[in-house]
């Protein structure tokens, strides 16, 4: 069914309802219409990362771990899956006449917002700190689970519009200042190119202020913006009691009357809340006209209409319940917990040979954790696989002995008795004497990294840096894997650990999939998307939202670990970068090629990475990324591969956000990471070339 003609049908539908039956289609608890053959719907549903809080689900690697991947096919593999899965899973409950929260097909993702600070707990939700990187996964994302059929499988969201990234603390009544330049280069071009090019169906605002105007209510970003130059045709929906913050604690409005009223004059279609009851008495008033009232119900109707739920053809009616969490989407679970864990350093440790280790020693707080595993907005698997789990099954037909501690609590406040803090270090101490290697698990959960507690310190907890450091006294040499959603400070483990994992919030298999790792079943593959700082002092305020000194492609100071670094077990190198023309003019595009060889005896995946610097007065410090492909190579393989650079690779932006075509030269450069210092001394291979503007 096309836009049009579900737009018709809900005008018919719409033009039957009395004025007050069209206000309660606009609340997320939308009621039954008898009379009208309607019934109700809440339209509040997630699928970050599987279908998530409506029971048993496929759980993939949370959104970060899934941007480590680099893999814009995984997200359409992922996007098919939740889709199918969510399809299902509301046709189960419809059959039980079970319409409440979470049941719906109207999923509130992806969050494509900007992990412009590692101090933001909600970064995890991301798809990291590049607006490129971010719009082509989104994208991928946005389309799978959105279909191409005649109904929409699902109606997927692009949240939080548009400059939200913490803090979280004060996301009530936060306003967040943003240049234009800053807002058009950085934190907007995710967001246009899921509603230009992935047509989303809806897109959620935020809770704090742009600018001075509240993000649910913003008249440039949500009339003239998303709807007037980006042609947005969907529904626009608030965050969860967004619309009463513009009382409560902006203050921009005096009561829920008013608050209601700027929201849907504004072009909010749908509340999520309550706020929503105040339109019939704001249109008594004079604030609000039915005609407003009326385009935002037809736009959610329509919705509605091109899910199929007025109808009694379902493309999807037979599929069995037996498809959630079936072998094959499990399957891709542990690809994709592969591919987004990160190697972030090996002195040769690495892979393990299990027919060497007689101990082995596994230890931390998240080591056997469930949790970790999980990340926010998740669905329930039926099986979860721990690090110590799949360490265990890894080397159940060996000799090899593994020993296991917790070593420590995973932050201060779960500790039950204050006074005994370290009530298992020694414990810790004897595993790693008594061991061959120690597998150390640190970092953070979802209950320490939630919504609305963004971290203080990009430190490890205190009593996690005590045990570490005691751990590293035995000598026994440590493997080191970190599990948070966000960058920590690893310089300690940089100096002291062996070997250094960063495996996310991995999902449901990540335990298997890390001992794949570890183990040398598959050689890690995973980019970082979002930069490692040295410290708490490389970043600036953290409420500032300017970009400057923020992110690699602004970065002031050298960081630990940059953006797109990922090491491997294979030795992969480029060479013989060949441009498609000599010169670029306004408006065109070019492709790229580069030669990709493997020398080594073992097969890899790698990503390939294509980064453009400018040299115009309003280019960005360092350089971007434009393009990037995940290959395979096999042992001693050398492959050609090609990739193409847009016209928009080309363009600079300026202080009033406009796009700008003024550069007289710009260097390309390829190969599996940036070209900056820092990470070719880390390894990375990077070839070069300068092409004139015409």
């Amino acid at each position: 069914m096309n836009r049009a003609k579900a737009r018709k049908r809900a005008e018919e539908l719409v033009s039957k309802m009395t004025l007050e039956e069209r206000a309660s289609q606009l609340l997320n608890e939308s009621p039954a219409i008898e009379r009208l053959g309607i019934p109700e719907y809440n339209w509040w549903n997630e699928a970050l990362h599987g279908v998530a809080r409506e029971g048993v689900a496929t759980v993939f690697p949370q959104a970060i771990g899934l941007a480590s991947a680099f893999d814009t096919e995984l997200m359409t593999e992922i996007g098919d899956i939740i889709a199918l899965e969510g399809r299902v899973k509301y046709n189960e409950a419809r059959h039980h006449n079970d319409r409440d929260i979470y049941k719906g097909l109207t999923f509130w993702s992806p969050n494509i917002n900007i992990f412009r600070d590692p101090r933001w707990s909600r970064g995890q939700e991301t798809y990291g700190e590049d607006p490129y990187l971010t719009a082509r996964l989104g994208v991928a994302f946005v389309k799978a689970l959105q279909g191409d059929g005649e109904v929409m499988k699902a109606a997927a969201c692009a949240k939080h519009f548009a400059a939200h990234s913490g803090p979280e603390k004060l996301r009530h009544e936060f306003n967040a200042i943003v240049s234009k330049k800053d807002l058009f280069e950085t934190y907007l071009p995710a967001f246009e190119a899921l509603v230009r090019e992935a047509h989303v169906e809806a897109v959620m605002g935020g809770y704090s202020r742009t600018n001075g105007e509240p993000c649910c209510a913003h008249s440039f970003l949500m009339k003239k913006l998303l709807r007037e130059r980006w042609g947005f045709e969907g529904h626009f929906v608030s965050d969860c009691a967004a619309i009463k913050d513009f009382h409560m604690h902006h203050k921009i409005t005096k009561c829920p009357v008013e608050s209601a009223a700027l929201a849907i004059n504004s072009g909010c279609d749908l509340n999520c809340g309550c706020m929503y009851e105040n339109l019939i008495p704001a249109y008594r008033v004079g604030l609000v006209s039915e005609e407003t009232i009326t385009e935002s119900c037809i736009r959610v109707m329509t919705t509605r209409f091109l899910l199929g739920m007025f109808d009694d053809e379902d493309p999807w009616k037979d599929v069995p319940y037996s498809v959630v969490e079936q072998e094959s989407h499990l399957a891709v679970s542990l690809r994709a917990a592969e591919e987004s864990i990160v190697l972030l350093k090996n002195n040769g440790i690495l892979p393990l040979d299990k027919n060497k280790i007689k101990t082995i020693g596994v230890i931390g707080p998240n080591a056997n954790s469930r949790a970790v595993l999980l990340g926010n907005y998740h669905g329930t698997p039926s099986r979860f696989w721990t690090v110590s789990e799949g360490i265990q099954e890894e080397l159940k037909d060996t000799e090899t002995r593994v020993y296991y501690s917790d070593g420590c609590h995973l932050v201060n406040e779960r500790v039950e008795d204050l006074t005994r803090p370290d009530d298992r270090l020694s414990e810790a101490l004897t595993v790693a004497e008594n061991s061959d290697v120690v597998i150390l698990c640190l970092g953070l959960d979802e209950t320490v990294e939630a919504e609305e507690s963004d971290k203080e310190s990009i430190m490890l907890p205190p009593h996690q840096r005590k045990l570490f450091e005691a751990l590293v006294e035995t000598g026994t040499p440590i493997v080191l894997v970190l599990m948070s959603g966000s960058a920590m400070d690893l310089r300690y483990a940089d100096e002291h650990a062996s070997a250094v994992i960063n495996a996310w919030y991995p999902g449901a298999l990540g335990g298997k999939a890390i001992a794949d790792i570890l183990f040398g079943k598959t050689s890690p593959s995973g980019k970082l998307p979002v930069t490692f700082y040295s410290s708490d002092a490389d970043l600036p305020d953290y409420c500032d939202y300017s970009m400057k000194g923020r992110t690699y492609r602004y970065i002031e100071k050298e960081p630990l670990y940059p953006f797109g670094f990922g090491l491997s077990y294979a030795s992969i190198r480029y060479s013989d970068m060949k441009l498609g023309s000599s010169s670029i003019r306004e408006g065109e595009g070019l492709s790229v090629e580069v030669c990709a060889a493997n020398s080594s005896s073992i097969a890899s995946d790698d990503v390939v990475q294509i980064y453009v610097r400018s040299d115009s007065e309003f280019a960005v410090p360092n350089h971007s990324l434009k393009a990037f492909c995940r290959i395979h190579l096999e042992a001693n393989e050398t492959k050609t591969v090609r990739l193409d650079l847009s016209p928009d690779s080309f363009f600079d932006i300026n202080n009033d956000g406009e796009k700008v075509f003024d550069a007289k030269s710009f260097v390309i450069s390829a190969g599996n990471g940036q070209p900056d210092e820092r990470s070719r001394s880390l390894g990375v291979s990077s070839v070069s070339a300068v092409i004139k503007a015409e």
